[in-house]
């Protein structure tokens, strides 16, 4: 495949201003089954032949064009695939023009790939190529919050009860500066019941979470949810890191008396690098610095799971506190990760599990595309059957590095 620089250069198509600015208006309001009609029209204002939008399914292994008559891609082999685990542009020459396919990308978080056909790519071209992949991810962001026709186009299989209800509490799977980059995934993504993960930004703190409820029923999934909201109540509502963990004690014990969690909930400074943390009966995150996993760096005294009632409910939560340095990396994970077995019954096991991401990492690997070849590592460990739920969480500290003097 081309290298865009290497691209025949000819002049441009001089872009109809008016229509375009027509076509943004009408973008404000339009459907979202009409977005793909909309792409070919705004890419035909801007002076290029088509524009095809695809989106990554829940696994990340399909991009689904949003044009129900063409046939998915490959996430692993197909030049759309790659720029959606690069984040840069693919272009592929053919017969009949040429094909650069556009990373969709909302902040931090990969959606899919945009496929912008023209005749012959120039610089100008590949400019207005990534206007339009820029305009239609912050409209595919926008609107599918609200569709159920674009989440059902990322669906591959039916998805159960528990999970549809615990999906709609789910932030995005990637969130996040150039400080700092929070990314996520979960499995199996259509029957997940007690397992979830969160994360947010305020400001230039990070707050993370990570949630494993006692079962694996829709009970879990609401013990889950109740979980996540009260957290992110209290977050909201600006208490500290110990308030937030009581908030969700006593919500649990209030609503769902018979039912508990472990997890453990971060927040962490990006601009000073301090992180505090509080385990509540669940496996203690690992810090991974210099390409090696520091043993036992966030190791804490134990406290008992989120939500024990009466006399087993604890008197106060213990805050831990350290300081991260630039490139440190902070994992945070749920029991069956490690404990997946393959049909021998080996584990797939901490060594292995940490030893992916390190090697991943030094191989350039971008965080999220380390946890999506790492969880697929991980089902094809069990060949897809899930004894229990499989969360990872990983964020990574890559602090602006100060002016020159």
């Amino acid at each position: 495949m081309s290298d865009p620089s290497q691209g025949s250069i000819g002049p441009a198509t001089a872009v109809d201003e008016n229509r375009l600015e027509e076509l943004i208006t009408e973008a404000q309001t339009a459907l979202p089954f009409e977005l793909p009609d909309l792409a070919d029209r705004c890419a035909s204002a801007l002076g290029l032949d088509s524009a095809l939008i695809y989106l990554v399914d829940l696994q990340q292994r399909l991009l689904i064009p949003l044009g129900e008559t063409v046939q998915p891609l490959p996430v692993d082999r197909s030049p759309a695939g790659w720029a959606y685990r690069t984040i840069s542009p693919r272009v592929v020459n053919a017969d009949d023009g040429v094909t650069v396919w556009m990373p969709l990308i909302d902040g931090a978080e990969r959606l899919g790939v945009l496929a912008v056909r023209a005749a012959s790519p120039d610089e100008v071209w590949m400019r207005r190529s990534r206007m339009l992949a820029h305009l239609f991810a912050m409209l595919i962001t926008s609107k599918r919050a609200y569709s159920d026709w674009l989440a059902g186009r990322t669906r591959t299989l039916p998805m159960g009860l528990p999970a549809e209800m615990l999906r709609a509490f789910l932030p995005p799977h990637t969130v996040g500066s150039r400080r700092c980059v929070s990314t996520a995934v979960l499995e199996p993504a259509y029957d997940i019941a007690g397992d979830a993960f969160d994360h947010s930004v305020v400001k230039n703190v990070l707050h993370t979470m990570i949630l494993d409820s006692m079962g694996h029923d829709l009970a879990a999934g609401l013990s889950t949810s109740v979980a996540m909201a009260a957290a992110r109540n209290a977050r909201r509502s600006g208490g500290a890191l110990a308030d937030v963990v009581g908030a969700v004690d006593q919500a649990l014990a209030q609503w769902l008396p018979d039912h508990f969690c472990t997890g453990v909930l971060c927040r962490f400074d990006a601009e000073t690098g301090v992180l505090r943390w509080v385990n509540c009966g669940h496996p203690p995150p690992l810090l991974i610095r210099a390409e090696r996993v520091l043993a036992g760096a966030l190791d804490s005294p134990p406290q008992p799971p989120i939500g024990l009632a009466g006399p087993l409910a604890p008197a106060a939560r213990q805050v831990h506190e350290t300081v991260l340095e630039p490139g440190d990396c902070v994992l945070l994970y749920t029991d069956g990760v490690v404990e997946a077995r393959d049909a021998d019954g080996a584990e797939f096991g901490l060594d292995r599990f940490t030893d992916f991401i390190i090697r991943s990492n030094a191989a350039g690997q971008r965080p999220a595309e380390v946890l999506r070849l790492l969880i697929h590592a991980v089902l094809d460990h069990q060949r897809n059957q899930l004894r229990d739920d499989l969360t990872i969480l990983l964020f990574e500290w890559r602090p602006v590095p100060p002016p020159a003097i």
